[in-house]
């Protein structure tokens, strides 16, 4: 029987809590992922000074197979296609193209614009152009 020590680093145990400040501390209040992240779909997100510039892969899907929307500050992007057409004179082995569905719901990092968005679905891409909400600027106000 041999007798194995195992040496061990006595902070180990604060690695985590260090992760956690080091997160806290060096990331933008903190957050390191959106409140609201759920699906599959691959997506790009970009700004201007105007807008946020959404894009996402949507290939073999038409602008009827998908369908956005924007709701308090959270994006839904969902496409369900399916082929209807089959070849009778064919025997299939396997068949996997042209069925399926894909979605995406995320925060949005800005406010925008609900009403002023636009959507255009092009070779398989979709771009939404989402303006940014305008914030009403501060306003003084006279005491008497």
């Amino acid at each position: 029987m041999s007798n194995l020590l195992a040496r061990r680093d006595p902070f180990d145990m604060f690695a985590p809590m260090e992760s956690m400040f080091s997160r806290l501390f060096n990331e933008p209040l903190g957050l390191t992922t959106p409140l609201v992240e759920e699906g599959s779909l691959a997506l790009d997100i970009s700004e201007t000074n105007d807008a946020l510039i959404v894009r996402a892969s949507l290939p073999g899907f038409s602008k009827d197979d998908v369908n956005v929307e924007v709701n308090n500050g959270v994006l839904t992007i969902s496409g369900t296609h399916k082929e209807e057409h089959e070849e009778k004179t064919e025997k299939y082995y396997r068949r996997e193209r042209r069925t399926g569905s894909v979605s995406r719901r995320i925060a949005l990092p800005v406010s925008v614009a609900e009403d002023k968005a636009k959507a255009e679905l092009v070779n398989g891409v979709l771009t939404l152009t989402l303006p940014k909400a305008h914030k009403d600027s501060p306003k003084r106000i006279t005491v008497r």
